[in-house]
């Protein structure tokens, strides 16, 4: 099976900034998840132990505590904690690569520094419409399941899989597994399952890494979950929809830990016919910031809806956005949202 996905120029230019490169900075996206530590982690491994690089891995913020377990999160220096460190790489990288992003401001904080940087930039991205000013080199394929599937096909191009170690695969399953469900959806590509085989034979153990991150939550965190469930979720019948908010108060009565509600927003799926669901929680922050993640089923456009209603976007099944008003008006907002959405929803 092919699986190549750079032009024979694209792939000479790659390895031409990746040869003549000294400094090299990896960064993704803010409240990185699997997909984003996964495909930063797996690149920076292939190019220290095949390239003979040394390229550091930059991120703005923190990162769920059940990813912790993935090999060389240790050496992550994060731009909220560690402002001048980030600053000193960036100005002095002679190439960047930007991850599992389509615009520089979904670093957020970090995007004034990583637009400054001096640096060749490569943008590798699954994301709907990138913004490629500033990008020499852009690989963006919304078609595919995850950012970590695409550094495996350019890893795999590169000729780099006969000496790809356990860890460097185990890094990349994990990001295709995570921005997958579990390869519930966003997976019809066979592509997807000939990579998995092909990572199997690095001797991973995929039972244990779904263990790792989807059975890792802390005895709060399962009541947490619970209490948004039995208390906070709201279902709309009529319009096959579902949505439950996360308030402060909600996480400083559940001990929150960034990560405790990942993927929770998927659970209202499980409703016969429903066909959206939509999480909105409270920055612990920021007063008057909402974050809204969205998730559909079929044909249903949630991106769309996330574009349209809440200054987001994403893929077709899993969006999100952010809300600059109170959790009230945001429910609002909500409503207003699935209203105007009422003919799709009841399809």
């Amino acid at each position: 099976m092919r699986i190549e996905i750079l032009s024979e120029t694209e792939l000479s230019l790659l390895n031409k900034l990746i040869d003549e490169a000294d400094n090299i900075v990896i960064c993704c996206h803010k409240s990185p998840d699997g997909d984003a530590l996964g495909s930063s982690l797996a690149w920076a491994e292939y190019l220290k132990n095949q390239r003979g690089k040394d390229p550091m891995v930059v991120i703005p913020d923190a990162f769920p505590d059940f990813l912790q377990w993935l090999p060389n999160t240790e050496t992550i220096v994060r731009y909220d904690k560690h402002a001048d460190i980030v600053d000193a790489v960036m100005q002095h990288a002679d190439l960047v690569f930007c991850l599992d992003f389509n615009a520089m401001n979904r670093v957020d904080e970090m995007e004034e520094v990583l637009t400054a940087s001096p640096g060749h930039k490569v943008m590798i991205d699954h994301h709907l419409n990138p913004e490629p000013a500033g990008i020499e080199l852009l690989a963006s394929h919304p078609e595919m399941s995850s950012t970590s599937e695409l550094i495996f096909r350019i890893i795999w191009q590169l000729g780099g899989f006969e000496l790809m170690s356990k860890k460097n695969a185990a890094q990349i399953y994990c990001g295709m597994m995570t921005d997958t469900g579990g390869f519930t959806y966003n997976s019809n590509d066979p592509a997807i399952y000939f990579i998995i085989s092909q990572l199997l034979t690095k001797q991973i153990n995929k039972d244990k890494i779904y263990r790792q991150v989807f059975n890792n939550y802390s005895s709060w965190a399962i009541r947490l979950r619970g209490y948004l469930m039995y208390r906070k979720l709201n279902v709309f019948d009529e319009f096959h929809a579902a949505y439950f908010t996360i308030t402060r108060q909600d996480m400083k009565d559940f001990h929150f830990m960034k990560g405790d509600v990942e993927g929770l927003v998927n659970e209202p799926l499980r409703i016969k016919g429903l066909k959206l669901s939509i999480s909105l929680r409270e920055d612990d922050r920021h007063d008057n910031l909402i974050w809204l993640s969205l998730r559909s089923v079929d044909d249903f456009p949630c991106n769309e809806m996330a574009e349209r209603f809440f200054n987001g976007g994403g893929h077709l099944n899993a969006s999100g956005g952010r809300l600059q008003c109170s959790m009230d008006e945001a429910e609002k907002i909500v409503r207003q949202a699935l209203i105007a959405y009422a003919e799709k929803l009841k399809r």
